[in-house]
């Protein structure tokens, strides 16, 4: 497994460490897409999950968006997703 290096562009003085969320080995079962209402990211999203259909057609993609990309995602919607969904793919596209 590859190391990665998270690069926080924050004007921290002393950055927060994190770590990547734990990904799952394989893409199965129901897959969320979260437009977070960039330009074109549904653009984007839509190429996605028609790749998925073709390439992993046992996969179930459920679609949701957030409000506006200015804000984290409502209380509600992240419940949402987290009963609805096994992972998530988060896309954004200018």
């Amino acid at each position: 497994m590859s190391a990665f290096e998270i690069v926080d562009p924050t004007a921290e003085l002393a950055p927060v460490r994190r770590t990547l969320a734990r990904r799952p080995a394989a893409l199965r079962g129901r897959v969320a897409l979260l437009d977070i209402r960039k330009p074109r990211g549904d653009v984007l999203l839509d190429r996605l999950a028609a790749r998925l259909a073709e390439r992993l057609p046992g996969v179930e993609v459920k679609r949701f968006s957030k409000p506006t990309f200015a804000k984290p995602a409502p209380e509600d919607l992240r419940k949402r997703i987290a009963e609805e969904s096994d992972c998530v793919i988060e896309a954004l596209a200018d």
